[in-house]
C-alpha cells in the first residue's frame, strides 16, 4: 500500500492542501436515488511499527446486515498533528474502499467533517478525493462548542464555533442519557440528512452499527498485521 507520490508530507503542505479543497466540499443533498449500501470506516495504528491498519465494512441501511469488508494494512503516511489527522488515515482507507467490489451510496466516518478548524476533517477530505457522499460522526466535540443535548434520543444541540457562531455540526443524542455524539456534513449531505442518517444507523447502541463493526476490523486487521510480523511497505 504505498503513499501516493504527491502526498504531503509537512505541516504547511497539508494544511495548504486543507485549503484548497475546502471551496470544494458540497454541503447539500445531492443524490435522488435510494441510499441501500452504507459503508463504515475507521483505522488503527501501531506507531512504534510505522503501521495503519484501515477498514471498510458495507451494511443494508435497512437491516445493519454486513453485505461486505475489506482491509489495507499498511505504512504510516503522515505524522501525528491534531488537525491533519486525515493525512495518517485517507491513503490507507482509499485502499480498503478500492478492495470492496460494491461502491457505497454514503460512507460515515469515525470523525469530523465540515467540524474542522478548516472546515475539512477526514469526511469532508475524503468525500471530496472520492466524490462519494460522506457525514462523519465524532465520539468528542474537538474544539466547537455545544450545550448538553435533552436526555430523549433523537435530540440535538448545535455545534458551534467559539469564534465565529457558526453551525459546523451537532450535538446528538442517540440513546436516552448517554453522552451524544458529533454529526456533521462530510459532502453532498445536508446537515439534517446526517443527523437522520446516524440515527438510523445507532439504533441499538450509541455508536453507529457502521463504526461499531469498522472500529472491530481494524483493530482485528492490525492486530493480525502484529501476529504475522507485517512490515510496512
Amino acid at each position: 500500500m504505498p503513499v501516493p507520490a504527491d502526498w504531503p508530507t509537512t505541516e504547511a503542505q497539508a494544511r495548504a492542501e486543507q485549503e484548497r479543497l475546502r471551496p470544494l466540499v458540497r454541503a447539500h443533498d445531492d443524490q435522488d436515488t435510494p441510499v441501500e449500501l452504507i459503508a463504515g470506516v475507521d483505522v488503527a495504528y501501531d506507531d512504534e511499527h510505522d503501521l495503519v491498519a484501515a477498514a471498510a465494512v458495507l451494511l443494508r441501511r435497512d437491516t445493519l446486515d454486513v453485505v461486505e469488508q475489506a482491509t489495507a494494512v499498511g505504512r504510516i503516511a503522515f505524522p501525528y498533528v491534531p488537525g491533519l489527522l486525515a493525512f495518517r488515515e485517507i491513503p490507507a482507507v482509499l485502499d480498503a474502499l478500492a478492495a470492496l467490489t460494491r461502491t457505497p451510496d454514503t460512507v460515515v466516518c469515525d470523525g469530523y467533517g465540515l467540524a474542522h478548524p478548516r472546515r475539512l476533517g477526514l469526511a469532508s477530505h475524503l468525500g471530496v478525493l472520492t466524490g462519494l457522499r460522506t457525514l462523519g460522526v465524532a465520539k468528542t466535540p474537538f474544539t466547537f462548542d455545544h450545550h448538553q443535548p435533552d436526555a430523549p434520543r433523537g435530540s440535538s444541540t448545535p455545534l458551534t464555533d467559539p469564534a465565529t457562531g457558526e453551525e459546523v455540526g451537532r450535538a446528538l443524542r442517540t440513546r436516552p442519557g448517554v453522552k451524544p455524539v458529533f454529526v456533521s456534513v462530510g459532502h453532498r449531505i445536508s446537515l439534517d440528512t446526517a443527523v437522520s442518517t446516524t440515527l438510523d444507523l445507532a439504533r441499538r447502541y450509541r455508536l453507529p452499527e457502521t463504526t461499531r463493526h469498522a472500529d472491530a476490523l481494524c483493530r482485528r486487521a492490525l492486530s493480525q498485521a502484529q501476529h504475522n510480523g507485517t512490515t510496512a511497505n
